[in-house]
């Protein structure tokens, strides 16, 4: 159970413990708050000291008088003895009384703070002089019940705040899930389109699989609206709702007890598999004929170098085929009209296999290669006409770390055959792990 308390409940404990003080000569007042102890076999409570005074005893510091070997006794009494204890008679103390229970010597009040039979913690007050009579004793169980309603509240109102940010955190996961969703949703929907475009030209008027092409078409362009659509929401409800939090306080946390959550992985393709032996060729091949179909229609110039004898990589397939189709994707998006985009494979270093992707697109300027990755980051590409979410590359690098593989990028390009001073160009390679023999 977490236990905290506001600034502003510390004040009141602070203010409170001056009426006791100099209002009615209280030589030594301690405010507890309990903390049960989750890890505790017994289940026991605790008491963990929030105001003292006075604050230093001879010289020990405030966390000094946590008075351990006292909890359990004015828990007992404060459980036992709901009613004020007098022990105003000292002549009975040994010599081997601890120095935190001398302190409590003199007339001594233990008074529970209980609010609907919960109770959380104990105000301990006393004096040296004089015995408390009936009206001090009064104002003190006075003084409790304040400090008890004060404390609910103060504990109310974190328990809001920790429900509060728990949803906040939830909306953002649901948030990454939905964006996730979408952007696999694209790849898949552009080349279903391209698709229909070529068969639609190549069927002649009067054929009667042409309405069955135009309707793949149609269909798709009305997909690709409602989606252009969808992320305009989406990207209106994260611009304009600012996150609700209520008012800014400082806290003090007196202990806590934290329990971390599993981050929940993101639904991503492959989610749940497990690994296995495969061959680049196979999971490039599909990759290459939509990419092909796509590349004729921007007029780009598609190359392709796949060895066929090139050694087993372990991967989880379905999350690699999501890998290359991003950043095959954004090859083709980026590269203008007369441009090439080159695949290779074949590369090897440290035990990993990698596989090129080059374009002759305007490459990438420095300041955004060190922001590559990250969720929604576009750089510069933000300016330009070219649609996208900056969720590619992002989804890609997450998969492939997964995997124990790892994206490297160059910019420009690092092949020179095919890129030039004014298409400079970009080079992802994707490095995956050789399957042991």
């Amino acid at each position: 159970m977490l236990m905290s308390a506001s600034s502003e409940f510390i004040a009141l404990c602070r203010e409170q413990m001056a009426l006791l003080v100099q209002g009615l000569g209280a030589s030594l007042s301690v405010v507890y708050l309990t903390q049960e102890l989750v890890e505790a076999p017994t289940n026991e409570a605790k008491l963990i000291p929030l105001v003292v005074y006075p604050e230093a005893v001879g010289g020990q510091s405030t966390n000094a008088l946590a008075l351990p070997t006292l909890n359990q006794k004015l828990l007992t009494s404060a459980k036992d003895f709901p009613v004020p204890s007098n022990s105003s008679k000292t002549e009975n103390r040994t010599s081997e009384d601890s120095p935190e229970e001398s302190l409590l010597s003199g007339d001594k009040i233990v008074l529970p703070l209980v609010y609907e039979d919960v109770m959380m913690g104990l105000l301990v007050t006393a004096r040296e002089d004089r015995a408390w009579n009936e009206q001090e004793r009064s104002r003190i169980e006075s003084i409790a019940r304040t400090l008890a309603i004060a404390c609910i509240l103060d504990q109310r109102r974190t328990w809001l705040e920790v429900q509060l940010h728990q949803q906040q955190i939830l909306q953002e996961k649901q948030q990454d899930l939905l964006d996730n969703l979408l952007h696999q949703f694209r790849n898949p929907l552009t080349a279903l389109r391209t698709f229909g475009k070529l068969l639609l030209k190549r069927l002649r008027s009067g054929d009667p699989n042409r309405e069955v092409a135009e309707s793949i078409v149609r269909e798709s362009d009305r997909l690709q609206e409602l989606l252009k659509k969808f992320d305009e929401v989406i990207d209106l409800g994260v611009e304009n709702l600012a996150p609700l939090k209520l008012p800014e306080q400082e806290e003090i946390f007196v202990e806590a007890t934290v329990e971390k959550e599993d981050k929940p992985p993101l639904l991503l393709p492959g989610t749940g598999e497990k690994e296995a032996d495969c061959y680049l060729a196979d999971i490039l091949q599909p990759l290459l004929i939509s990419a092909q179909a796509i590349a004729q229609e921007r007029n780009l110039q598609l190359i392709a170098n796949i060895p066929s004898n090139l050694p087993l990589v372990r991967a989880n397939c379905k999350a690699l085929t999501e890998v290359f189709s991003n950043i095959i994707d954004n090859a083709l998006k980026y590269t203008p009209a007369g441009g090439k985009v080159l695949i290779e494979a074949g590369k090897q270093k440290d035990n990993l296999q990698g596989v090129a992707i080059t374009d002759t697109g305007p490459g990438i300027p420095p300041q955004d290669l060190e922001h590559l990755g990250e969720r929604h980051y576009r750089g510069v590409q933000a300016q330009t006409e070219i649609p996208g979410t900056g969720l590619g590359i992002a989804i890609a690098k997450q998969l492939i770390e997964q995997m124990q593989g790892e994206i490297e990028v160059k910019s420009p390009a690092l092949n020179s055959a095919i890129t030039s001073p004014q298409t400079p160009g970009t080079t992802f390679i994707v490095w995956l792990p050789i399957a042991n023999g």
